[in-house]
């Protein structure tokens, strides 16, 4: 049987039924399954903190495209530098040498903590990368034990998926061994309560019953975000560490959501920790949009898979690399991790003023441009509110706000703005959830 002839006019069809037409026809079922609103949410264009739908009507982006936008939609200097090394040379395999990708794995290892000599590995995404994290840490070991946090998120590829702890995100076919989930150290609803040593009692327990008692290292989210936006308490992450470096073990920090000066007190949400990672995960904000990813680790830890050829094909491209410096230097010029930190403060005040109106609200948190509403049928016995919570979320859609629905539960609004929202659009975003609650409360 021929095949249908296929026309290759490159005008794009901008009518909302044919859209959606297309994708419900050509999409595949995995790819078709992530969509957060009842009626389709078409986008269309954005800038800075803005985004427009087919139709002209605009939102105020309180997601960045799952935090993919650090530093603005469209932002002229990524733009100018992609556009730049675009029309120069696409691409370049690592077979080959380009300038763009190592200036960038220099400006990128800058960051780190000094005193410490750092490698990077480029790869196309956040769950690529994690695949390699694990990798890394498995082959310098020598030990095939991990441990990972209980309702975190790591990403869907096979690997991603095995260390990550809700789910909803774990496919039903048997998981990457050697695996063991520990709860994370949730100060609301953790299942120890508040507080920090019962939850580093369990790493040790973990290790103690879990394990061979030989680790290949630990993976953390500093503020867990598809759990719902989960800050790491003071304190945890280097008592866990302590453990884990005690048995053998790695510490995996995965800023793939924290980083990129989101949370306001550092350019690395580790930073804020006492810490110095083995091997650190980046992807998502560090190349606005442009798909970029890396592991960064020491070079002794790196230097263990020598001896085996890995490579990712799409791993350092020189247009993504390109916007990436230019992501580095806007942060820095714009002063956007000082702009997170203050403006990211305003706004988690004004949602706790919120809170007081609003008894379905339980908990507000988060740091810097990393927030999060969770919502609760009963403040008491903080039992989770999905379906309330679905119904208000629909109802910040049609308010003009673009955020998405998470945690274990899908009881949380999650809030991680491009880091150019402005001091300005605060009470805007304040008054468009008012308006969102008020509507479902009947008040």
């Amino acid at each position: 049987m021929n095949a249908p002839h296929v026309h290759s006019n490159l005008d794009i069809d901008w009518s909302t039924e044919a859209i959606v037409d297309r994708r419900n026809r050509f999409y595949s079922a995995t790819q078709r399954k992530f969509v957060p609103y009842k009626d389709p949410l078409i986008l269309k264009r954005g800038k800075g903190q803005y985004v427009w739908d087919e139709k002209d009507r605009k939102y105020i982006d309180l997601l960045g495209m799952n935090l993919c936008i650090s530093v603005g939609h469209a932002h002229p200097q990524v733009v100018k530098a992609a556009t730049e090394q675009l029309a120069e040379l696409t691409h370049c395999t690592t077979m080959f040498y380009h300038p763009v990708p190592a200036q960038y794995a220099e400006e990128l290892v800058a960051t780190m903590p000094a005193g410490h000599d750092w490698v990077v590995h480029f790869t196309n995404s956040g769950a690529e990368a994690i695949d390699l994290a694990l990798l890394m840490a498995r082959s310098h070991t020598g030990n095939i034990d991990m441990l990972a946090l209980a309702s975190s998120y790591h990403g869907a590829t096979f690997g991603a998926q095995s260390v990550t702890g809700i789910a909803g995100f774990r496919h039903p076919v048997p998981q990457l061994g050697g695996v063991t989930f520990v709860a994370e150290p949730n100060q609301y609803r953790g299942i120890h309560g508040e507080g920090l040593q019962p939850y580093l009692d369990e790493v040790e327990r973990a290790i103690a019953s879990s394990t061979s008692g030989g680790l290949a290292g630990m993976i953390i989210e500093p503020v867990q975000g598809y759990g719902g936006i989960v800050p790491m308490p003071p304190g945890y992450i280097a008592g866990a560490v302590e453990r884990v470096r005690a048995a053998g073990g790695l510490c995996i920090i995965d800023e793939v959501q924290s980083g990129v000066a989101r949370t306001g007190d550092a350019f690395w949400a580790f930073e804020s920790h006492g810490i110095v990672p083995d091997i650190v995960v980046v992807a998502k904000g560090v190349g606005n949009g442009i798909p970029l990813g890396a592991v960064i680790a020491k070079r002794d830890v790196a230097e263990s898979m020598a001896d085996k050829f890995l490579f990712h094909t799409y791993g350092a491209n020189p247009v993504a690399c390109a916007a990436g410096r230019a992501v580095l230097k806007v942060i820095k010029e714009e002063r956007l991790r000082e702009n997170a930190r203050d403006v990211g403060a305003v706004l988690k005040g004004r949602l706790n003023d919120m809170k007081e109106r609003f008894p379905i609200i339980g908990d507000i948190r988060g740091r810097g441009l990393m927030l999060a509403i969770e919502l609760v049928k009963d403040g008491a016995t903080k039992e989770p509110a999905p379906e309330e919570t679905l119904a208000i979320f629909e109802e910040t859609r049609r308010n003009g706000l673009v955020a998405s629905r998470s945690g274990p539960y899908r009881n949380v609004i999650r809030m991680c703005p491009p880091l150019c929202l402005a001091m300005s659009d605060v009470e805007d975003v304040v008054d468009r959830f008012e308006k969102s609650f008020a509507a479902f409360s009947g008040q």
